[in-house]
């Protein structure tokens, strides 16, 4: 990516937007404290959450721009690479970035959960849209977080920071969860458009060529990032995304089964398993019948 800044270090993001380096391993900053900037690529060692306070300078991640509003939140986690749309101009970035390297969390609570978090891997259309109220509590964490750096460290700063961080990201779980439910037609869309893009899949020779479809084609498919499309059908139909797509691999199973034409073989590699004895624990698994027996059952 041309012009890609990288910050490694709190340091360095800190000198980036004219902020004081009160702790070496966490900050939040006032983006409004900036110097104006350009579009450029940036790559962040350390996990980030920016509260945007206006649509400009759009973030982007790969070939999507962010979702977003004033008052919203973008996680970003260690190790990504984002983008800044604003085609040769310039701009001043406002609105508030937290920002903690993983260095932090370790022997904290947090730490040894942060993986659950998956709004981290979040990327395109994704963002997470706050009411005024939700805004509030995001600034109280924020604000308690600064109290603590505005301290001097001691044997507690480590833990009260971690827990406030951790206290954020579990409001954020429940902002999200808010956030499926009042985008419950999107959602519906997009399971429908995933029910469409499997039937099209299994009408196809691509369980030929390409396997069974995993989670993340799906995903990418459908122009959602892995662990946002897991987290929303999960809330919807209460199953993991993968249990979704191997629910719906037996439905064309049996369809199939019950073409006396087509072999057991068949079926397997027209379903797109590389060999029919694991079509067969499959379908076993989850059906309790073999395929030949669960053909014989419903031979009438």
């Amino acid at each position: 990516m041309d012009n890609l800044r990288r910050f490694e270090t709190i340091n360095d993001y800190n000198a980036f937007n004219n902020a004081e380096t009160r702790h070496p391993l966490v900050n939040v900053i006032d983006l409004s404290k900036a110097d104006p900037r350009q579009a450029s690529g940036m790559y962040f060692g350390f996990y980030t959450v920016f509260l945007k306070e206006v649509k400009c300078g759009d973030l982007r991640y790969g070939r999507h721009t962010y979702d977003y509003q004033e008052g919203t939140l973008v996680f970003i986690a260690p190790g990504q690479v984002v983008s800044v749309d604003s085609p040769g101009l310039t701009y001043q970035p406002k609105g508030y970035a937290l920002v903690f390297h993983p260095d932090l969390l370790h022997g904290t609570a947090l730490g040894r959960h942060i993986g659950d978090y998956t709004f981290f891997g979040y990327q395109s259309n994704e963002a997470l849209h706050l009411s005024e109220r939700e805004r509030k509590i995001v600034l109280d964490c924020f604000a308690k977080i600064e109290y603590e750096l505005e301290h001097a460290v001691d044997k507690h700063s480590k833990r009260l920071i971690a827990s406030n961080i951790e206290l954020l990201l579990n409001y954020c779980v429940r902002f999200y969860d808010r956030q499926f439910i009042t985008r419950d037609t999107v959602i519906k869309g997009t399971l429908e458009r995933l029910g469409a893009l499997l039937g099209s899949y299994f009408g196809s020779d691509k369980p030929k060529t390409i396997g069974l479809p995993s989670v993340a084609w799906c995903a990418g498919e459908l122009n959602l990032s892995p662990k946002y499309f897991g987290d929303l059908v999960k809330k919807e139909t209460g199953q993991s995304a993968q249990e979704y797509i191997q629910a719906r691999v037996i439905e064309v199973a049996k369809e199939k089964i019950f073409d006396p034409g087509k072999t057991v073989n068949e079926i397997a590699y027209e379903l797109g398993f590389k060999y029919p004895q694991h079509f067969s624990r499959f379908f076993k698994e989850r059906v309790g019948h073999s395929p030949n027996e669960y053909r014989m059952l419903h031979d009438n």
